[in-house]
């Protein structure tokens, strides 16, 4: 008896439409075969994507007063998006980001660049920063330090710099592991 046919009918609806393209989150599993699949590390990149995003933006927006910046934070999304790729493939890692790499590189770059240079039109130094505090209703008062917007082009860059790595390096790794298959 197939695993199918000892199931009910909700069930097989159920199992059956879990594979929908709709649905579809680490293109490892429609483009791989089973056999090659790691099950567990695409579990774990499934449930620890988004946490170590959201991990990695509290480390770009605490900076200032914590332990973080837009190095750190840029790092650790750097992390998670290898362990994207580690479980999907290069063709995951690349379709999880819609802008190119060098796109982000050079972004981050402008906006540090931008940033660092603006304190010299208003008599300042280089990479001075201010501090603006203001109050919003419902929310109460919010401090902005201008040196986040530095950190926010830190992390695009060092974000971009590490997927630039995962797709040369990466597609250099399956292109001899292919090369090796073939033999």
């Amino acid at each position: 008896m197939t695993e199918t046919e000892s199931q009910s009918p909700g069930e097989q609806e159920a199992w059956t439409t879990w594979d929908t393209p709709s649905e579809r989150w680490l293109l490892s599993g429609y483009t791989r075969d089973r056999r090659e699949r790691k099950i567990l590390l695409e579990l774990a990149a499934r449930i620890l994507f988004p946490t170590v995003l959201v991990f990695s933006l509290y480390l770009l927006f605490a900076g200032h007063e914590h332990t973080g910046g837009g190095f750190s934070g840029g790092l650790v999304a750097g992390q998670a998006f290898v362990l994207r790729y580690l479980a999907g493939g290069r063709m995951d890692s690349s379709s999880t980001v819609s802008l190119q790499p060098p796109v982000l590189i050079g972004v981050g770059l402008t906006i540090a660049t931008f940033i660092s240079l603006v304190p010299l039109a208003f008599g300042g130094t280089v990479l001075e920063s201010a501090i603006y505090t203001f109050t919003v209703p419902m929310l109460g008062q919010i401090k902005i330090v201008t040196s986040l917007f530095l950190d926010i082009g830190v992390y695009l860059l060092i974000l971009g710099v590490v997927l630039d790595l995962l797709r040369t390096l990466g597609s250099a790794i399956e292109a001899d592991v292919a090369a090796v298959e073939r033999r």
